[in-house]
């Protein structure tokens, strides 16, 4: 495989690489995604429910490799970028914090989540574009200051001191905001009414979704085990609908000989939750590794940007806590994919052959920030170094709120994943 010296990579360098890296993607689809968060379905049901008693240590590949807990966040272009260890496993100290009120050093300071502005605007006159835009910018602002406030003072001064301090003043900035949204359209077209319904923010669940009030966050895990599909269970199966000249042999778990799927990470399972909402073909995800370097020294931090494309990055159930396919895919008003994105870091012990789909990765983490839409964006991941020295391959692929990749419209389209190969020293 050719490397160039520089750690910036011309497009054809790297589209080389990638192709050489092709031949262990499917490996990282199937395999990574299902088996490095967790050891065992039964070890997950068991942490779960006794919790309040007591607190297990979390599976392989589950937390930070530094300790730092099962979620870190970075400021990245204005907002806050949330990358999940283990897709929401809790290390013993955090469980520990939780159980004692949410407290300590390793628990994530809250953020808050605010109703999306910009895809419920009417079609934008150009003559009032850079003014709406401008006002859209100070938008992400007030809520990056908000944050920032909570980081430094909401965890030690209490609710009380939130809302008072943080929410009701971000709330009014918001009112002051759209009204001169509205007041710019209506310059030049039908002034749009009622955008003051979304100046209101609330706290963000920290460990689970940035955008906590939406549709479904709650139920990951409460409802495993109940979509099991025995209603219509043979009622769909047997041919009635074929593609080359194949009978269709099942369309649901109703005849299926294995266990219910119940939302937490096990093989041999039956998963019955409907695919889902899919967009149109020009409208669906996309994602590519835009920097990365060529070598890095053993142990040695570096990163990886990442830039996506018709992925909104505001949905995430924690796989860890039973939201593991637990979802159906959802778009959102724009029919964009809402969902986040994982990115892993596995040695290759040859070339020739594809690596065990078992085994743990050296890094693995999932990230959701609230962003993302039809333009490119782009996000820095931050791997603290890879332990072992040989040859490294980085993948990143798109995944729905529920950890699948993407659906596509047409059958010859590529989903959202990249791959690039990075040679440890």
């Amino acid at each position: 495989m050719r490397r160039s010296t520089r750690a910036r990579r011309s497009s054809g360098n790297a589209r080389s690489k990638r192709l050489l890296a092709v031949v262990g993607t499917l490996a990282v689809f199937g395999g990574i995604v299902a088996v490095t968060q967790i050891s065992s379905a039964q070890d997950r049901r068991t942490y779960t429910r006794t919790a309040s008693a007591s607190c297990l240590a979390p599976s392989p590949g589950a937390t930070s490799p530094s300790g730092r807990g099962s979620t870190t966040r970075t400021w990245q272009n204005g907002r806050w970028v949330r990358n999940h260890w283990g897709d929401g496993q809790m290390s013993v100290a955090e469980c520990q914090a939780v159980k004692a009120g949410g407290g300590g050093a390793n628990a994530a300071a809250p953020t808050v989540a605010c109703p999306d502005v910009k895809g419920k605007l009417p079609q934008i006159p150009d003559q009032a574009r850079n003014e709406v835009d401008r006002n859209l910018a100070l938008l992400d602002s007030q809520i990056a200051e908000a944050n920032r406030r909570l980081a430094a003072d909401g965890s030690r001064n209490g609710q009380d001191f939130i809302n008072n301090a943080i929410l009701r003043p971000l709330a009014d900035k918001r009112t002051a905001t759209l009204n001169r949204i509205a007041t710019a359209i209506g310059r030049v077209a039908q002034k749009p009414q009622g955008l003051d319904q979304f100046a209101a923010c609330a706290l963000a669940d920290a460990g689970q979704n940035a955008g906590g009030n939406n549709n479904g966050g709650q139920n990951g895990g409460q409802n495993g085990g109940n979509n099991n599909g025995g209603n219509n269970g043979g009622q769909n199966n047997g041919g009635q609908n074929n593609g080359n000249g194949l009978g269709v042999l099942a369309k649901d778990c109703g005849n299926s000989k294995l266990q219910p799927h119940d939302g937490f990470q096990a093989g041999n399972r039956c998963v019955s939750t409907a695919f889902g909402e899919v967009g149109a073909a020009a409208n669906n995800p996309s994602l590519l590794i835009t920097q990365f370097p060529d070598q890095v020294g053993r142990n040695q931090p570096f990163n990886l940007r990442v830039t996506t494309r018709n992925l909104v990055r505001d949905r995430f159930l924690a796989a860890g806590q039973g939201g593991y396919y637990l979802e159906s895919s959802l778009l959102n008003d724009q029919g964009l994919v809402r969902g986040h994105f994982h990115t892993a870091c596995r040695m290759l012990g040859s070339t020739r052959q594809p690596p065990n789909p078992q085994d743990v990765p050296a890094f693995f983490v999932a990230t959701e920030d609230g962003r993302g839409g039809a333009q490119p964006d782009d996000v820095t991941i931050q791997i603290p170094g890879l332990p072992e020295s040989g040859l490294a391959q980085c993948a990143v692929w798109a995944g729905d709120g529920s950890h699948r990749i993407p659906m596509m419209e047409r059958a010859n389209q590529t989903p959202a994943f990249d791959v690039v190969r990075i040679r440890v020293n």
